[in-house]
């Protein structure tokens, strides 16, 4: 055992030679083991590395080659001017040149455009001079995108539908025309006789109402007045061509008109005279305009609750409130249909479900139509102006049950008509309050003003004690809006002034302002003597605001 020990210590390879051929084979695979790791080392850092260069080459082809979309640089102010004009009370905001940021599109008279283009002429068209122009600017800068004649006087204009998927606006004018008119390129899409009656007032607004001619497209309703006769005239909505009508409703006396789709997504149109209010099905409308024609009503329903609370003899709705009816609101409430109801001294919220009253309160002599925003986080709050002898003020009433939540502690001057507010939606769920007028300084009310100047105020109901008072103009104001030009940003305000329709013809213009501009330069007014910020943190406080577009 000893001599096997000894021999093994001095010879220790010659058993492994002794082994035979699965010994070397052993011994082979051990050997060739490290080489495929290493080989497969290799292959992974190449791998690695190549993978790495494919991601570097992306990059920089996104960072570098490829280029990135341009965001549209937008001009704080800007204004455009147009001499010998006058100008119609109508204001629409559209994406017209898909940039991303709302343009402006506005209407007016003239016997030219200002622009050089083949068609921007009356003669251009077949009309005689001066005609209704429809114009597109840029909500960047300003620039004029396209303006063309339209018709030889303009009666009603919507610019807030789809033609065939396209943007359009819809317009009814003189001589007897019902148009679609392109938005992207200001071409008209389509052209037909309206079939008014000679001497008919066409009456605003437009009613966009459900298919009913079976070509698959929402068609249109317009109501026309002649006397104290109303007539309803329907029109496809795909070609324009008329499709049925109504020869007379007797509403001696009518005021205006609004749809409502009630909870049971039945159709319904309401209809005001300045004592009354009235209340007609469309499936009603329908069956009397297309008793003589192939096409149906069979799709539309009536509400049974609706037509419980309606009179079925006068379609009258019963109302609790008195007074002469100046405007009909409806409420933003997705699952309701309620509506406002605006008489010259009181105000009153109609329950879309049973047409029941939900509250009545009165106000002042009621200015313009009011408007709807939030004074708290989420709610529905109705934003109104009254006058008060010679002086006025703004109240913003609950939604839900009519008490006044805040109004200027100090009346607004009322030396001129002033548009009615505006209101843009705030990322707190709120809102910021537009409204022209002019402060009264003192508070004995012995203060002079100039009654041809008119300021725009801001309030935010964070800060109830304070009024912003910003811009001036001593132009008459034509129209006014409040608008978020790109999606919850670029908040400001559009104005248009100069002569109306019906008015000496003059100098026209068109200004947008930034809102940042205007509250950067602006004034605090403290609704009462104790001041509980500085100014300029009050101006701070305004310019960290952020905005929160409609959903």
């Amino acid at each position: 055992m000893e001599n096997k020990d000894l021999e093994a210590e001095i010879h220790p390879l010659k058993n492994e030679e002794g082994k035979g051929p699965e010994g070397l084979a052993n011994c082979t695979q051990k050997e060739a083991a490290p080489k495929k790791l290493k080989r497969l080392s290799r292959w992974r850092t190449a791998a690695f590395f190549l993978s790495l260069f494919l991601c570097l080459t992306v990059v920089f082809a996104f960072s570098f080659i490829i280029p990135c979309p341009v965001r549209p640089i937008s001009q704080r102010m800007w204004s455009r001017t147009y001499e010998d004009t006058a100008t119609y009370a109508f204001l629409a905001m559209q994406d017209v040149n898909k940039d991303r940021v709302q343009d402006v599109l506005f209407a007016f008279k003239a016997a030219s455009a200002s622009s050089n283009s083949t068609n921007s002429s009356c003669a251009s068209q077949g009309l005689a001079s001066p005609c209704a122009f429809l114009a597109a600017h840029s909500g960047t800068n300003g620039s004029t995108l396209w303006q063309r004649p339209v018709a030889q006087e303009l009666l009603l204009m919507d610019c807030s539908r789809e033609q065939d998927h396209t943007p359009a606006c819809l317009i009814v004018g003189e001589p007897d025309i019902l148009a679609a008119i392109d938005l992207e390129t200001g071409q008209t899409l389509w052209n037909e006789a309206a079939n008014l009656r000679p001497n008919s007032t066409v009456l605003s607004p437009l009613l966009k109402i459900p298919d009913v001619d079976g070509d698959s497209t929402s068609d249109l309703l317009v109501f026309a007045e002649t006397g104290e006769e109303i007539q309803a005239h329907f029109y496809s909505g795909k070609h324009g061509t008329q499709i049925g009508s109504i020869g007379t409703l007797h509403l001696p006396g009518r005021v205006g008109h609004l749809m409502q789709v009630t909870p049971k997504d039945s159709h319904y149109v309401l209809l005001y005279t300045a004592k009354a209010l009235y209340a007609y099905s469309l499936k009603a409308l329908c069956q009397i305009a297309f008793s003589s024609t192939a096409h149906s009503s069979s799709g539309l329903t009536e509400d049974p609750l609706w037509e419980m609370a309606i009179d079925s003899a006068t379609r009258q709705i019963t109302l609790l409130s008195t007074g002469e009816i100046r405007y009909l609101t409806k409420m933003p409430v997705s699952s309701s249909a309620d509506f406002l109801v605006s008489r010259s001294n009181m105000i009153e919220l109609v329950d879309g479900q049973r047409l029941g009253s939900m509250w009545v309160t009165e106000t002042p002599h009621i200015l313009s139509e009011p408007v709807l925003g939030a004074y708290r986080p989420d709610e529905v709050d109705v934003i109104v102006m009254t006058r008060d002898s010679s002086r006025k003020k703004v109240m913003v009433m609950e939604g839900t049950s009519g008490d006044i939540e805040w109004e200027a502690g100090l009346k607004l001057l009322s030396g001129t008509d002033s548009p009615r507010p505006a209101t843009l939606s705030t990322l707190d769920r709120r809102s910021v309050f537009l409204f022209w007028g002019q402060y009264q300084r003192d508070a004995n009310g012995t203060g002079s003003w100039d009654s041809a100047q008119q300021q725009l105020y801001m309030f935010h109901p964070a800060l109830p004690n304070v009024l912003l008072e910003t811009s001036n103009v001593t132009e008459h104001i034509v129209a006014f809006e409040g608008v978020l030009f790109e999606r919850s940003r670029h908040a400001c305000y559009v104005l248009l002034t100069g002569p109306q329709v019906g008015q000496a013809p003059g100098q026209v213009m068109l200004s947008k302002w930034k809102l940042k501009e205007a509250i950067a330069g602006s004034r605090v007014i403290w609704l009462n003597q104790v001041a509980h910020n500085s100014e300029q943190s009050v101006r701070e406080r305004f310019l960290r605001t952020r905005y929160r577009s409609p959903q």
